[in-house]
């Protein structure tokens, strides 16, 4: 499948470099082609990956994931395109934290709203599922890491558009337990659990942590 990596941060090199290995034709944007961190990505990643502006990457992608920073994911997908979008799975990996005052951080948007449900208004005719948000970058393609069953979430209005990424996330990543919350506003949560991971996080000195639901 060709692949759209919207973001050269740890965690779209990090989700970039696992799609490749698994075989997927994967091309990585930022706001200008040809960036050092991009290039020097393309080098590790092999012959499967490539580099481009947003545009780029949108345009090349069956399935696009934005890995964005959350605060600047809108002016990200804008510069991506909504053409190159339209009707394609886009997977939300962004969370919406402001650092302005420090540690830890807080939400740019919460309770009522959510930076999932700010990009599928904003983009209508494009599915997109949140995902892959409650986790360190490692733990998203290598949940094994972290001991035990543990579970990853999912959110969305399109019901084939989550079963893809599902399929994705338990037969690409290992993810052994998924649970689909519901409707892209389930993202209001999937988002405000940061809050606690990054708390978790602080404690336990590790970013190796997530959560087990129990039923």
């Amino acid at each position: 499948m060709r692949i759209g990596i919207l973001g050269t941060g740890v965690v779209g090199k990090t989700l970039g470099s696992k799609l490749a290995k698994l075989g997927h034709d994967v091309r990585m944007g930022s706001r200008k082609a040809g960036g050092d961190q991009a290039k020097a990505w393309v080098k590790e990643a092999g012959s499967k990956s490539s580099e481009g502006t947003f545009a780029d990457a949108a345009a090349h992608g069956e399935m696009v994931f934005n890995c964005t920073s959350g605060m600047g994911s809108l002016e990200a997908l804008n510069a991506a395109g909504a053409r190159n979008l339209e009707g394609k799975v886009l997977v939300d990996v962004a969370n919406p934290l402001d650092f302005s005052k420090g540690m830890p951080p807080t939400l740019s948007v919460c309770n009522t709203d959510s930076l999932g449900e700010q990009i599928q208004r904003a983009f209508p005719t494009a599915k997109v599922v949140k995902t892959l948000n409650t986790v360190t970058a490692a733990a998203m393609v290598e949940p094994s890491i972290i001991p035990g069953v543990h579970t990853m979430f999912v959110s969305g209005n399109d019901a084939k558009a989550k079963a893809e990424v599902v399929n994705f996330l338990k037969t690409g990543f290992g993810w052994k337990e998924v649970m689909d919350l519901g409707d892209i506003s389930c993202a209001r949560a999937q988002e405000m659990h940061l809050a606690l991971w990054v708390r978790l996080y602080m404690k336990l000195q590790t970013p190796n942590v997530n959560v087990h639901v129990a039923r």
